[in-house]
């Protein structure tokens, strides 16, 4: 065991990506073309943010992620965070619904509810947002295998509240790769997939003009051990993948590229993340000018969600986790963020209490308008160790885009599974250096206390599920029968012939066909994906 003072001192300076840091950065450290490389705030690359009055114009969209039990259950959840001060909602969905399977499925069975909201009709969606103006709010779905039935859901629900397509804000995930490289919840095989998520994206091009088609998400790349290059550089070669889809499906670039978003992490490494963030609008811009010929700005502006690390979060001292939440929600303002969402102290052990996302909530308020830090755009640039970072950062990914290339492209790397174990490597090496105490998570490897803090946590009843597992059989048996088997008929067809499937799926829900029906005729012509191994 080494000793105290050993533990005290470190040999090397590095971050997550093993940048290394000098004692003290100069000038001749950092070579920066101001106008090729920093320009001004809302001009192109977009390294210092993409509008030029940044938080002094409009402060981030403030949402926190939330979901769980029945759609009334998270109703009254959503009513209390926006009488809080949320700007914006964040729907968390139950696994069942993330893979297209109904309440009463077999495979669902204890699993309704538990880490998110179950949606198993138009009749849910209708309850989830009893009483919340959709041309009012800006709803985030994290959603990704069945996106396109949940959106189609949203848009139902609106034209029942009087409110048109085209006066809907918001974002879906909708980024089905990353889902192969780290999460899981895919459905269909990734070809497939492409297609759904390149027949969203022409549909809301013309329908749904103020949604976010996609919401590239390198969130979950990090929480599965990634570095910082590493979420950048695989994000983008995910986004670069849908911009390729999208064109070789006979979209135009900037018909479409406007309404992308995406979705990162905000981790420990306060200095990194604030340059991880400047760094990746600035590749995506050059990018999108470069490789795609983008000519629209928008096209080239990387608008990015972020949300605090859960991974970081733990379940010793989960007081601490505040701390550790401030930490990283002041590098996403910092990094110039479009909308963050901080986790709750509580997560590690439990969904969030309604206290520990007010808490949250609040984190982000006492940023907003008690630090100072969003008075003036890009407050950072200039800094030696940012630029240098910034710099950094954007080589690396780019060295890994350029390797990914030579491979074929994101959909060959990750079917060889290339991205997979650079991640594997990424985490299995940090677990390494916590084991060794090189690196110290406070309250875990160092700072430990003997009898743990006891905290409130969210229970969720049992009784939940099997209320829902009615409500949709309910639903079955009350709806016009006839109707729904032919509007799912024409799903099946919709996707056998290549036509867009979103009128179907909008048609579908409609006349109340289920998620789990809609999504098993999509199962019944592309198939299931099965992981190799």
């Amino acid at each position: 065991m080494p000793t105290t003072k050993a533990k005290e001192r470190k040999d090397r300076f590095t971050t997550s990506s093993d940048i290394e840091l000098a004692n003290c950065l100069t000038p001749a450290d950092v070579p920066v073309n101001y106008d090729a490389d920093l320009g001004a705030p809302g001009a192109y690359p977009f390294t210092r943010g993409v509008y030029g009055t940044m938080y002094r114009g409009r402060l981030w969209t403030m949402r926190q992620y939330a979901g769980f039990a029945t759609a009334e259950e998270s109703n009254r959840r959503y009513k209390y965070l926006l009488e809080q001060g949320t700007t914006g909602l964040s729907v968390a969905f139950d696994l069942p619904t993330q893979i297209g399977y109904d309440s009463d499925h077999a495979l669902a069975q204890g699993e309704v509810g538990r880490v998110g909201v179950p949606i198993d009709s138009l009749a849910d969606m209708q309850t989830l947002f009893d009483g919340i103006p959709l041309d009012k709010v800006s709803t985030s779905m994290t959603i990704n295998a069945t996106a396109g039935i949940l959106l189609a859901l949203y848009i139902a629900v609106g034209k029942k509240q009087g409110v048109t397509p085209d006066k809907l804000n918001g974002t879906i995930q909708n980024d089905i790769l990353k889902e192969y490289i780290a999460r899981g919840t895919y459905i269909y095989p990734p070809r497939a997939s492409l297609r759904i998520i390149t027949d969203i994206f022409a549909y809301c091009a013309k329908e749904v003009p103020n949604w976010n088609t996609i919401s590239i998400s390198g969130y979950h790349i990090r929480e599965a051990g990634s570095t910082a290059v590493q979420e950048v550089a695989f994000t983008l070669a995910d986004g670069i993948a849908y911009v390729q889809a999208a064109l070789d499906a006979g979209l135009a670039i900037d018909d479409f590229a406007p309404r992308l978003a995406f979705f990162f992490n905000a981790h420990n490494n306060f200095l990194e993340e604030v340059a991880k963030f400047r760094a990746a609008r600035r590749l995506w811009a050059r990018v999108m000018k470069e490789r795609f010929g983008a000519k629209d700005a928008k096209s080239m502006m990387l608008r990015f969600h972020t949300q605090t690390a859960g991974s970081t979060l733990t379940a010793q001292q989960p007081e601490v986790n505040v701390v550790r939440t401030t930490v990283q929600a002041l590098a996403a303002v910092l990094g110039g963020t479009q909308s963050l969402h901080t986790n709750s102290m509580d997560e590690a052990l439990s969904l969030p209490t309604e206290d520990a996302a007010r808490i949250a909530l609040r984190t982000q308020q006492v940023i907003a308008y008690e630090s100072g830090v969003a008075d003036t755009a890009d407050p950072l640039a200039g800094s030696y160790v940012i630029e240098h970072l910034t710099n950094e950062v954007e080589r690396r990914a780019q060295e890994y885009i350029a390797k990914i290339d030579e491979m074929g492209g994101m959909l060959a790397a990750i079917e060889a599974g290339y991205v997979q174990r650079e991640i594997e490597r990424a985490a299995y090496d940090y677990q390494k250096a916590v084991e060794a105490q090189t690196e110290i998570v406070v309250g875990v490897n160092r700072f430990q206390i003997k009898e743990e803090t006891s905290i409130a946590t969210l229970k969720i009843d049992p009784a939940y599920e099997l209320a829902q597992v009615e409500r949709v059989r309910k639903v079955r048996a009350e709806r016009n029968a006839e109707a729904a088997l032919v509007t799912l008929n024409e799903v099946e067809a919709a996707a056998r012939s290549g036509e867009n499937l979103m009128p179907r799926i909008i048609a579908a829900v409609e006349a109340y066909a289920t998620l789990g029906e809609i999504a098993d005729r999509m199962r019944a012509v592309f198939g299931e994906y099965v992981e190799a191994g």
